[in-house]
């Protein structure tokens, strides 16, 4: 169920910088990070998102953290538990953890809207930004998804995410490939490309 969400702490969302914005030339979108879960004490991860026309993300569970939804300028649809809701500027959606959802731009215009984890999470930050570098390298499928499952399996351990249907029955390898992934040192590896 689409829950509305009203908090007022939105609107204190301190202004984007270029440093602190990433782009996903697959996904054509634009992340900016307003506060990170290290600058709010584990409070909150703030982002601003830019979603190009047609944009979106696919199905998928976050199993430790809500997603708090406002939208800024254009429309945004929100998917959750199969409940789907339109937003426009100023309305808000929560999703609760551990719920299915997703959003799309069904406009032909950019819509632009805040996301507040709560908790923050430092882990889909990480992922976030080497998942943009690595689009911006060539290195997805059309999709977004990373070619390399070693690199994915990364990606989903560090942003908490779960994987919905006969997708979910995956999340053992995946996390076997994901400790591979370290003892073979592919998460620093990421690391010092995407994010130092």
């Amino acid at each position: 169920m689409v829950t509305l969400d009203k908090p007022r702490e939105f609107m204190a969302a301190p202004p984007a910088t270029e440093e602190r914005r990433y782009y996903n030339p697959v996904q054509k979108d634009y992340a900016t990070y307003l506060e990170t879960s290290d600058e709010t004490a584990g409070k909150r991860t703030l982002l601003e998102i830019e979603v190009a026309a047609g944009g979106g993300n696919t199905p998928h569970i976050h199993k430790s953290y809500a997603e708090h939804f406002e939208v800024l300028r254009g429309t945004l649809e929100v998917s959750v538990g199969g409940e789907t809701q339109t937003l426009h500027p100023g309305e808000k959606a929560v999703v609760p953890p551990g719920a299915l959802h997703h959003f799309r731009n069904r406009t032909d215009a950019p819509s632009v809207f805040l996301v507040d984890l709560r908790p923050g999470s430092p882990g889909f930050e990480k992922a976030l930004r080497i998942a943009y570098g690595l689009a911006g390298d060539g290195l997805v499928r059309p999709d977004g998804t990373p070619r390399n499952l070693y690199h994915l399996a990364l990606l989903i351990e560090w942003s908490d995410i779960g994987l919905p249907g006969v997708f979910g029955a995956l999340d053992p390898l995946l996390r076997v490939m994901a400790r591979r992934a370290r003892r073979k040192g592919i998460d620093r590896e990421l690391e010092a490309r995407y994010i130092a």
